[in-house]
């Protein structure tokens, strides 16, 4: 396998070149989790890996609990599928948990104050209510419970952890918290193996060709745990070895062939870059000191073939979208015009004409 199928496989498997999905709880399935503290990127990453999506069908699906936003690896805020988030917190949460724990012991968060914190939240959600971190701030306070500085974060990504709360529907722009009892209420329950054998599955069909490594960093697990997850998953994947480095992939994936130039306008920590440890395999050597300082995984990406070209933003005007690009070379006419179309597609997720600039 050349260097550069990397890429080209990664843009099948991550369902940006091959999408076959029609709903964003199916994507988020196949993914196992996406990054999501940017939330309308994330809405964006799901819409790119979808048939035909709109922002108001991904809304839509949130809203109705389709899929979940909570915090589940690495620690930040993931979407998740309601029928896999409480293997997958049995599985991550404790790695979540000793990440924050310096934060714990700073804020003076113990067990008696996050079991005190857990019962007020469950009292106050009780019977389908979804409340925003405001009125639950209040509520906390009432019970006697500080929410002082960053105490009210860790509370309440501690009781995601716990499997309490998760998110509700949003009201207007803010968010709200659910009871994740009410919000997905019959869930398989798993083995730490058996968890731990379906994340390493769903990462490689996903994510593959990947690293040990990128398994990882992706999952916020031990090296043991992802080499120990690779071996029972082993029948279900092949290995190959680009420039001494030792990729996995599933055995069932048809290899991505042709050289495509689709262009991509991808969102702030995508999964197609945030997922993987190494990054090289995104970016040319030419580019390479650019990429770093523009920094491609926590800026808007501009992919073209696999590779990152340059970055995007977006702002509002009227009714109208306005997306500037910034290439790090000059685009010819053929990387124009696919650019164009990226372009086209994100005025249509969104329903709106789209300027470019």
């Amino acid at each position: 396998m050349k260097s550069f199928d990397v890429a080209r496989q990664r843009l099948r498997n991550q369902q940006l070149s091959s999408p076959k999905f029609t709903k964003a709880g199916d994507v988020v399935k196949w993914m196992g989790a996406v990054q999501a503290q940017d939330y309308y990127g994330a809405k964006w990453a799901l819409g790119q890996r979808m048939l035909s999506a709109t922002d108001e069908d991904i809304e839509r699906a949130f809203a109705h609990g389709k899929i979940l936003r909570t915090h589940i690896m690495r620690p930040t805020w993931h979407f998740v599928s309601p029928a896999d988030i409480r293997w997958m917190l049995k599985l991550t949460a404790p790695r979540v948990n000793a990440c924050n724990s310096h934060y714990y012991r700073k804020l003076e968060l113990d067990e008696r104050v996050f079991r005190q914190s857990n019962k007020v939240l469950v009292a106050a959600l009780r019977g389908g209510k979804q409340l925003t971190r405001d009125i639950l701030r209040n509520v906390l306070q009432q019970a006697r419970i500080s929410t002082s500085g960053l105490r009210l974060v860790y509370i309440l990504a501690r009781a995601e952890l716990d499997g309490v709360i998760c998110s509700g529907a949003r009201q207007g722009k803010q968010f709200t918290y659910a009871l994740l009892d009410e919000r997905a209420p019959q869930t398989k329950d798993l083995s730490r193996d058996e968890c731990l054998s379906e994340l390493t599955r769903r990462y490689f069909a996903s994510h593959g060709p990947a690293t040990v490594q990128d398994f990882v960093w992706w999952s916020g697990l031990t090296v043991a745990d992802a080499k120990a997850g690779i071996e029972m998953t082993k029948r279900r994947l092949v290995q190959e070895v680009v420039d001494g480095q030792t990729y996995w992939l599933p055995a069932s994936t048809p290899a991505a062939r042709g050289s495509s130039q689709a262009a991509y306008l991808l969102p702030t920590y995508d999964e197609y870059l945030i997922a993987y440890k190494d990054r090289g395999f995104a970016v040319d050597s030419i580019h390479g000191k650019q990429a770093i300082s523009r920094n491609p995984v926590f800026s808007s990406p501009i992919v073209i073939a696999g590779r990152v070209v340059g970055s995007w933003k977006r702002s509002f005007k009227e009714s109208s979208v306005v997306i500037t690009i910034n290439p790090f070379s000059s685009f010819g006419k053929s990387e124009r015009q696919t650019v164009d179309e990226a372009a086209q597609r994100y005025g249509s997720f969104l329903n709106m004409r789209v300027v470019l600039t």
